[in-house]
């Protein structure tokens, strides 16, 4: 997942705005206590999210795959007054622990989360979208996208994660690599799809901004 050296990723971080003080404790809780804790999106790329959702000014997101949260309440710093974050993600046993630190955030009344398929939650929202996040099982990212292209705004921004999987993407692909596999056919589908224009950024693990034509 590494793509820079250790030295050039500290000064990146040090270079850019400081975690606030809540998100930092929620990413130590989160190495503390939860399995797989790599999946945080962190401080470089949780400020890109904050950035990202600051230009935009959303009044309705989407985040498919929430784990503790950390990246849900990055792209609640941008949002507007009245905005509503729509959460999904399958793990029951993470549910508390995200709202304890929505809750102790500003947003807390603002965030809805799901528990359950991200493939047969989406069809029931009945939202447009003016940012999506996308981070999760990449086997469904295809079909994420999919879903999600009809119910955005025009204007309105799709990030996918995890897009150059950890450099797999340019690597000869190994049999019974679906992951890889769809990551592969997911990456070509946004950057020929008319609907959308992208731009793949080399941040973190990958993360491709989409904007819907």
């Amino acid at each position: 997942m590494h793509f820079l050296s250790e030295d050039l990723e500290d000064y990146v971080a040090a270079h850019s705005q400081d975690e606030p003080a809540l998100l930092a404790q929620l990413n130590k809780e989160t190495y503390q206590k939860i399995l797989l804790p790599r999946m945080l999106s962190g401080h470089f790329q949780g400020r890109v999210l904050s950035m990202l959702s600051k230009l935009i000014r959303p009044t309705s997101i989407l985040e498919i795959g929430t784990y503790t949260g950390y990246a849900t309440l990055c792209l609640c710093e941008g949002m507007q007054e009245n905005a509503i974050v729509h959460t999904i993600d399958i793990k029951e046993e993470l549910v508390d622990f995200q709202r304890k630190y929505f809750d102790k955030s500003p947003w807390g009344n603002q965030i809805v989360q799901h528990l359950g398929e991200a493939v047969d939650i989406i069809p029931t929202l009945d939202t447009e979208f003016d940012l999506v996040f996308i981070d999760a099982d990449k086997e469904n990212y295809l079909n994420y996208y999919e879903l999600i292209v009809p119910k955005m705004s025009k204007g309105g921004i799709i990030l996918s994660d995890n897009v150059l999987w950890s450099g797999k993407v340019v690597e000869p692909l190994k049999e019974g690599d679906l992951s890889t596999k769809i990551l592969l056919e997911y990456n070509q589908r946004l950057n020929n799809d008319p609907r959308v224009e992208s731009v793949l950024l080399p941040i973190r693990d990958g993360l491709t901004v989409s904007r819907v034509l």
